[in-house]
């Protein structure tokens, strides 16, 4: 049996240093005239250091220790300004949940939109496809608070 590659300091950085701004980038391709409503925007990385490693309780949880548990993209809209409309702010997270070997993409940690092995080069598809995807919710999101 082939061994998977496992979830270690290697595999956290290149999800965190390369598959993260590029799938950033992708977004914010796909949600440029949403930003535009909006006075404020980040779109920035998530590496959840708050979740305790469930196989050392006691060991600190970072990058260095591959013992991460999730990571991901958070996007901040702030102060939709538009006559005739209460001004809101929006947040949105992307998820990467990280498993021994392997991990899942979704908006939350119960929804799945892709699977891969760590170190398994993501293809243009994947990334306009989750890009896509969470763009879409992002925008049904809006609409939802506009209709109110």
């Amino acid at each position: 049996m082939e061994e998977r590659p496992a979830r270690d300091k290697k595999a956290i950085q290149q999800l965190y240093n390369d598959v993260l701004p590029a799938l950033g980038q992708h977004i914010h391709n796909n949600i440029a005239p949403v930003i535009e409503l909006f006075e404020n925007f980040t779109l920035e990385r998530l590496l959840d250091t708050w979740t305790k490693d469930p196989a050392d309780n006691e060991k600190e949880v970072t990058i260095e220790n591959g013992n991460i548990q999730n990571l991901g993209l958070k996007i901040r809209l702030e102060g939709f300004n538009k006559p005739g409309v209460e001004p809101f702010d929006m947040t949105k997270d992307l998820l990467f949940k990280l498993e021994h070997d392997n991990y899942t993409v979704g908006p939350d940690k119960n929804t799945t939109w892709l699977e891969k092995e760590y170190l398994q080069r993501w293809t243009p598809a994947e990334f306009e496809t989750i890009a896509g995807k969470w763009s879409d919710e992002l925008v049904e999101d809006i609409t939802g608070k506009l209709q109110g």
